[in-house]
This record gives structure tokens, sequence and C-alpha cells, in this order.
């Protein structure tokens, strides 16, 4: 945590000295011994006191609270990635998180999948299965396949895995790799318990599938992996690969999965 703190107030520092005072109507001056804002105006504008600013940047066991950094965020105009590493050094979650970004795949990503020649998804924030190609519709046959009509859900990788009869014969040792997948899905949504479409979704599953109510209540948490992925497929029988996932830079929360077959 003290490294943490350190590299807040370095960033702050850093910030502090890039900005111009004149864009924060402070008058720029020949007078100023350093460049940008001094401390006694970055306090001023987030509305907090100088000493306590000051114990900020000096990186001191101070307890900075959300209210206060979402002040520095918006009086010194960080962008959404600058805002996010300042409430990540101070160890907060961010309010506007709360907020969930679109979940759709981007144009380009769910194009770039007709390129891949190997089994390919997109998955969104809770899961759903934004976008595919057509080897992973013949994998996931009798899913992926199935025609969408208009205002149709996306598929659901959870709701397949645990609400689908199918997928108890598909997935070679389901119940380890649903427990698996129940606890990847809780690490992965971590930030994310607030939002009231994911309490809905795992409302649901809970309800319908005694098997997820028993691994969500174990709260086991594991980071999502790749590594070796068995299925039985209804014609091609006994299928094996190697699952590698990816995340977009510009939106974090989407996943492209892709099946390598060993």
């Amino acid at each position: 945590m003290e490294t943490r703190r350190q590299e807040l107030g370095a960033f702050l520092q850093a910030l502090r000295s890039r900005s111009a005072p004149e864009e924060f109507g402070f008058p720029a001056g020949s007078r100023r011994r350093t460049q940008g804002l001094r401390r006694e105006e970055a306090a001023q504008l987030a509305g907090i006191s100088p000493t306590w600013y000051t114990w900020i940047e000096q990186g001191r066991e101070v307890r900075v609270s959300a209210e206060v950094l979402d002040r520095l965020a918006r009086s010194l105009k960080l962008t959404p990635t600058e805002r996010a590493y300042l409430f990540e050094m101070a160890g907060r979650r961010d309010p506007q998180a709360a907020t969930p970004e679109e979940d759709t795949a981007p144009a380009a990503l769910a194009a770039v999948l007709d390129d891949i020649a190997v089994p390919a998804y997109v998955m969104g924030r809770y899961w759903d299965v934004l976008a595919w190609n057509k080897p992973a519709a013949e994998l996931f046959s009798g899913w992926l396949d199935r025609r969408q009509a208009v205002g149709d859900p996306p598929p659901n990788m959870l709701r397949f895995v645990f609400l689908e009869q199918q997928a108890r014969r598909f997935v070679v040792d389901w119940e380890a790799r649903a427990r698996r997948i129940t606890a990847e899905f809780r690490a992965d949504c971590r930030s994310r318990f607030e939002e009231p479409a994911l309490q809905r979704l795992v409302d649901e599953l809970k309800a319908a599938s005694p098997e997820f109510a028993r691994f969500w209540k174990q709260h086991d948490v594991l980071e999502r992996q790749g590594g070796q992925r068995d299925f039985y497929h209804p014609k091609r029988h006994f299928v094996s690969y190697v699952q590698v996932t990816l995340r977009p830079v510009e939106q974090e929360h989407l996943k492209l999965v892709m099946l390598k077959p060993v």
C-alpha cells in the first residue's frame, strides 16, 4: 500500500506540473518558481485544504475518499484512463464505474472473427456472447447456431453451461469445469457486484441451477486462464482445444476467446 501511496503522490505531482494555470482560471505570471499549478491551487480546485493535498502528494498514510478523488479527477480534467489510474492507486472504487459501458462488440472486432480460422467469439461484461465466427457456431452446435430473433437476448455462456442440458454432455468433466467457470466469473465481476443486471443474472442462475447456487456460495475466485478445453461433439465426438483469451485495450470488459485445436 505504501508503494501505491507514493505512486499516487508522484502521479498527482506530474499532473499538476504539466497543467497550464491559465486553463484553470489562475494567472500564469512570471513569478512562478515551478511549471504548472501550485499545490495550493490544486487543493483549491478540489475543495480540500492545502495541507491535506500536500500530504497526499507526499505519500503519507492518509485515507483519501472517493468523493475527494472524484473532485480531483474533475478539477484536473483527467482523461478516463488517468481517472481509472488515480482511483486504482488510491485503492478506491470509482463512483462513475457504476455506469456500465455499452456491452456490444465493436464492428471492427466482430469483423476480425471472420478472419480467424479456429473457433472464436467475443464475450461481454456478463459473459454474453456478443459475436462469433462459423467455426464457433459449428463447435457449439445446438446453441450458437440457433436462429436469433430480433429482440432476443444474446447467448450467455453461464446460461449455456448451467441451464442447457446439452452442456453437461458437451463439456468434458462438466462439474469441475462448471465450478471453475463460476470462480472465474466471480473474479471477473469483482468490481461490478452492485450493478443490477449482474445481480439479476446471478439470482436467475441460483434459482434455476442448484449447482451454480452451491458453487457461488463457496466464494471461490480464480483468474480466467488459458489451457486445454475438452468437448464431446455430437458429430465429431471427442475434440480438444487450447483456449486463449485476449482483452481489447479500448474496451477491457470484453474478451476475445479463441480455441486452437490440439
